[in-house]
């Protein structure tokens, strides 16, 4: 299996302030979306001022959520938990990607793009979960992933994990999210040290080139390592405040 730093922060999914950030499409046409309202769509295709959009992201998020918890309709729920991938990352990131981490569009928009950056990169994940919890502990139990989990399994953690925030116990679910994040960036700390290992063995042979790439893949991981730890703070302080009732 390739572990190049591609795997860890791909084009299609970025490191970014979030952890995990979507790639724009391109396209500036926006699709109908079915989870939403006509009339907003168009709204967002001509374009609307900052606290408009920012009313807009929470008033949709809170929607959303209360609709899916109201409703015993299994297509209902699978709808929301592939709004992503039927109603397009530009429109979902239109709504809710500028919101504020400890909000609920900030968290909604931090799962949906965890569920994605998962179920993209199921096999180096599943591989990095291993590096990152060599033994089962409590964000083992947390999170509800096995010692040694397959790419199968961290996809099916992905659904699980989101389809749990609509379903369950919301703040449980950011809680698996958070703990989840922390497994994956210790992962990528222990294969940073074994990429700076590597580039030190090839700087002594004089193989500058490969020590060189080496080096660079070990940066980038450190840099998505960050990320993730941040991200994985976001889900755990969003727990707290929905506990509170304060997460709005």
């Amino acid at each position: 299996m390739s572990t190049n730093s591609s795997a860890y922060g791909s084009s299609s999914v970025r490191a970014a302030g979030s952890g995990f950030a979507a790639a724009r499409s391109g396209s500036a046409r926006f699709t109908r979306p079915a989870q939403l309202d006509a009339a907003l769509v168009d709204q967002l295709a001509g374009g609307v001022d900052p606290q408009q959009l920012s009313d807009m992201s929470h008033t949709t998020a809170a929607s959303l959520l209360d609709r899916v918890h109201h409703t015993q309709d299994p297509q209902v729920v699978d709808r929301v938990l592939t709004l992503v991938e039927h109603e397009g990352v530009d429109l979902v990131a239109e709504l809710w990607s500028s919101a504020e981490p400890e909000s609920l569009p900030g968290v909604l928009w931090r799962l949906y793009m965890l569920r994605t950056w998962m179920r993209r990169n199921r096999e180096n994940i599943s591989r990095l979960w291993r590096l990152g919890e060599p033994v089962a502990t409590t964000a083992s139990a947390i999170a509800g992933v096995d010692q040694a989990p397959t790419a199968d399994d961290i996809a099916r953690t992905a659904d699980s994990i989101l389809s749990g925030a609509f379903t369950g116990d919301f703040a449980v679910a950011l809680e698996r999210a958070s703990a989840f994040c922390s497994v994956i960036a210790a992962g990528l700390v222990a294969e940073t040290k074994r990429r700076q290992e590597e580039a030190q063995r090839l700087g002594l042979t004089a193989l500058e080139t490969q020590a060189k790439l080496a080096n660079s893949e070990a940066s980038h991981m450190v840099k998505t390592a960050k990320s993730l730890s941040g991200t994985a703070k976001d889900f755990r302080a969003g727990a707290g405040l929905w506990r509170e009732g304060r997460l709005e």
